[in-house]
């Protein structure tokens, strides 16, 4: 069987991540009828965090000692923790991504300091990805909000709630 969504992904130049494993003791996500509740992923790809730090607006003071990033390195990290959603979706799934009917909501979560204005703009590097992916049945309502860390120091972390068929 061959899926629309993962050729899509192809065509963009984009693959899912391989595992690396829950840093807690949770699952990655659990079905109630025809909803899936995903937990919250970070930018990882297999064991390493592709995007650490907070994220800096134009214009705002980097921190003194360790990483950070921009606001378009933002993006691109939430757009792996779209991409590490997806994994775990297709296992929901039971390795079809195609069943997905509908994105019901995403919640976003950027690693940052205070003042930070442009949460909205770092996660729309995960909502443009499964808009892409999925049209209309992948617009969603979203949560983006700045907090003062993350797992692994990582920039960005994403969750949703996804209708599958």
């Amino acid at each position: 069987m061959s899926s629309k969504v993962l050729a899509k992904l192809a065509e963009m130049g984009l693959s899912l991540p391989p595992y690396r494993g829950a840093r807690g003791n949770f699952l990655p996500w659990r079905r109630d009828g025809d909803l899936v509740f995903l937990a919250g992923q970070t930018c990882d790809w297999g064991t390493d965090i592709t995007h650490t730090g907070p994220v800096i607006a134009p214009g705002q003071t980097p921190p003194s000692a360790g990483p950070h990033v921009t606001v378009e390195e933002g993006r691109k990290a939430a757009e792996v923790c779209a991409l590490n959603l997806l994994y775990h979706l297709q296992d929901a799934c039971g390795g079809d991504l195609d069943r997905v009917q509908t994105v019901m909501r995403l919640g976003g979560f950027v690693n940052c300091l205070p003042g930070f204005d442009s949460s909205p703009e770092v996660i729309n590097g995960a909502s443009e990805l499964l808009i892409a992916l999925y049209g209309d049945a992948g617009r969603h309502a979203r949560t983006a909000v700045g907090v003062s860390g993350l797992p692994g120091n990582a920039s960005v972390e994403v969750d949703a709630i996804v209708e599958i068929a």
